[in-house]
């Protein structure tokens, strides 16, 4: 499966040509500490790239989860609603956020793959 990701430090992983999967990334959970709260966007309601779709917070400190492309969200992790420790425990994947039907391609192609973004991560630690 082709994972990409953004410098916002999500992750999105295409399920099919139509179809991904988004959640937040290893660094961002280990930046957030112990997650105890997550905000899910609705279902059926569409997003531009980079707006704000979710919040998480931990014990330390709350974020914003942005729409790394843009889409229709299809789906929502009620498991992670229900037990927010699952963003810790599998961040990549037992405790994905959201699913969405994509807009267009071109946006995520252009998105960082995992040395790109393991570069990214580094130059900005």
């Amino acid at each position: 499966m082709t994972v990409k990701y953004t410098p916002e430090h999500e992750w999105i992983q295409l399920e099919d040509h139509e179809y991904a999967v988004v959640g937040i990334t290893l660094h961002a959970q280990d930046a957030l500490g112990d997650v105890v709260f997550v905000d899910l966007p609705e279902v059926g309601r569409s997003y531009v790239r980079g707006e704000q779709a979710g919040v998480v917070e931990s014990v330390k400190a709350a974020a914003d989860v942005y729409m790394p492309i843009a889409g229709e969200v299809s789906e929502v992790n009620e498991e992670l609603r229900n037990d927010p420790s699952l963003a810790n425990k599998d961040p990549m994947g037992n405790g994905w956020f959201f699913k969405i039907l994509i807009k267009d391609m071109a946006e995520f192609d252009a998105l960082m793959d995992e040395p790109e973004y393991a570069k990214f991560v580094k130059a900005n630690t």
